[in-house]
């Protein structure tokens, strides 16, 4: 639960009529008519509370196998009195390991105590097989760069425990797929789909009779597990949902969603909104690569949305996040503080240490050089001035830049694992 820690006082008072469970994730649904049948499709989203937290502050797992940005999704679909449905999961990769903000776009990716990597997959792992069944663990991440460590790491872990009911599939998203041929994710269809067949999913009939139950579940990351994540899970719920349609009879054999063009938009739709806030709550801004999900295609003003989207995402890695996440691990009780007039308050960062600070010197260095570019013309020691101004504003940045850490908005209770 969301507020467990907050309602623990009334649980042990007893107090149940005064408690109301929350959880953090969304809710979604769409109506759609398929011929003569009515189609109703909900879409939920369940976030674990265990390694809760922001983008760059929540990365891998705990040495107890609790993911960061673990979300359950489950896909319910209702027509002719049956309920039908299938749960998938996202996470990010299950051993220790830190993406700290320093400043740059992309910070590098740090593998803590990779001694312990196996056993707290293992531990992961098996967390899912008691949940769900069979899990076959899907890694959209790049095979180059520090993405290539974090997946050979991954391989590597988890090659110990694969089994018949344990499966990992490396599908480079960004290799394959690029920015817009995204319909190439069949080819990852292809490697699952006799998993999928296999392990099937819920079904009650008209009367409530169980007919089939799911016996595994697909667990998809890439770095966030929001962008490509989304998408891949879109294209496995989508294919899923279309052979439920097809038992029931709602589809004909080789017929398809995509030949329903209002049904297929609005189902769209409905992915889209499910991964936006899934990526709202972890990153801050919707998910990149929405307008794929939303419309089937890359367009314009998605690629527009995904640079705005970033550069948003930018500013709360470095500037905001920190103070977010002081507040989550506040709410969940990770962090216990005590009143005390002698407790010790986190510090705070001095002013030196502030973005804003040194970015005020470097626009006052900028203009006092600018000033003295222009006198350049009727005096030349001017223009030694000017040089002195550029290089104290080479100097900050060159500053801001080797310290780039210290500069960021730091969780005020946050320990590195190293």
């Amino acid at each position: 639960m969301w507020n467990g820690y907050l309602l623990e006082p009334l649980i042990e008072n007893k107090l149940d009529q005064y408690l109301l469970p929350v959880i953090q994730g969304s809710f979604q649904n769409i109506h759609a008519e398929v011929g003569s049948d009515k189609v109703v499709v909900t879409m939920i989203a369940r976030r674990c509370t265990r390694r809760i937290g922001t983008r760059c502050w929540r990365r891998g797992a705990d040495p107890e196998g609790y993911a960061a940005n673990f979300v359950e999704s489950e896909q319910i679909m209702q027509t002719k009195g049956y309920t039908a449905s299938y749960v998938q999961v996202r996470g990010s990769m299950p051993f220790l390991w830190e993406q700290i903000v320093d400043l740059t776009y992309k910070p590098s990716f740090d593998i803590v105590r990779v001694e312990e990597a196996a056993r707290v997959l293992e531990r992961h792992y098996h967390d899912l097989q008691k949940k769900y069944g069979a899990v076959v663990g899907i890694d959209l991440v790049n095979t180059t760069g520090g993405e290539g460590r974090l997946y050979e790491r991954y391989a590597k872990s988890i090659e110990p425990i694969l089994s018949e009911d344990i499966r990992f599939i490396h599908f480079d998203f960004h290799k394959i797929c690029g920015h817009i041929h995204f319909e190439r994710l069949s080819q990852l269809y292809d490697q699952i789909e006799d998993y999928l067949k296999k392990h099937k999913y819920f079904l009650l009939d008209d009367q409530g009779k169980k007919m089939a139950g799911q016996t595994g579940t697909v667990r998809t990351n890439c770095v966030d597990c929001l962008d490509r994540t989304n998408v891949t899970q879109s294209m496995v719920g989508r294919k899923t949902l279309e052979s439920q349609l097809q038992q029931l009879g709602v589809l004909g054999g080789n017929d398809t969603i995509s030949n329903h063009p209002a049904f297929d938009a609005d189902y769209k739709v409905l992915w889209a909104n499910h991964g936006d806030a899934i990526s709202t709550q972890y990153s801050g801004t919707p998910a990149l690569k929405g307008d794929f999900v939303r419309y089937g295609k890359r367009t314009t003003q998605g690629i527009l949305n995904d640079l705005w989207n970033a550069l948003a995402r930018y500013y709360f890695n470095n500037f905001a996040d920190g103070t977010k996440q002081d507040a989550m691990d506040l709410l969940q009780g990770h962090y216990v503080s005590s009143v005390s007039r002698d407790a010790a308050i986190p510090s705070r960062p001095g002013v030196m240490q502030s973005f804003r600070a040194a970015f005020a010197l470097i626009f006052c260095a900028a203009m006092f050089m600018l000033m003295s570019l222009r006198q350049a013309r009727n005096d030349l020691r001017h223009l030694v001035v000017a040089l002195v101004w550029a290089g104290l504003c080479v100097g900050i940045a060159l500053f801001v830049k080797k310290n780039g850490r210290k500069f960021c908005n730091r969780p005020r209770f946050y320990l590195s694992r190293n």
